[in-house]
């Protein structure tokens, strides 16, 4: 069983920026892929980013790309989400996501095996 933390969420205004980070507990992200998706009230769950913990490769919706950077820390065995350029409608709880994932289906929540509690991200002025 693979536990995973998150942190970082909280409230900003638009334009600003926050930086959501996840580590697992018990193991290394090892060759897994780590996503993350994100769900607004009354929405479904969405996919924001993922990224290959091997290879470093990258993954972004295009609503997000040019705003959002995903990256790893591999000695921390930690990963970030840096968000810039916030807007109300990037207001949601976001979910950090890991498993052994093949590219072809990085992007599909159904296929990750391990998540975190999730964190509130809200963007308003």
């Amino acid at each position: 069983q693979v536990y995973l933390v998150e942190s970082g969420g909280g409230l900003v205004q638009p334009g600003g920026s926050l930086t959501l980070s996840c580590a697992p507990s018990g193991r290394t992200f090892s060759t897994y892929a780590v996503g993350w998706f994100r769900q607004a009230p009354g929405k479904e769950r969405e996919f924001v980013a993922a990224l290959s913990w091997s290879s470093g490769a990258t993954y972004y919706t295009d609503s997000v790309k040019g705003r959002f950077t995903f990256s790893r820390n591999l000695g921390k065995n930690t990963v970030y989400l840096q968000m810039n350029s916030l807007k109300p409608e990037d207001t949601a709880v976001y979910y950090c996501a890991a498993g052994p994932i093949t590219i072809t289906t990085i992007t599909d929540a159904n296929t990750y095996a391990y998540w975190a509690q999730g964190t509130q991200v809200t963007v308003s002025s």
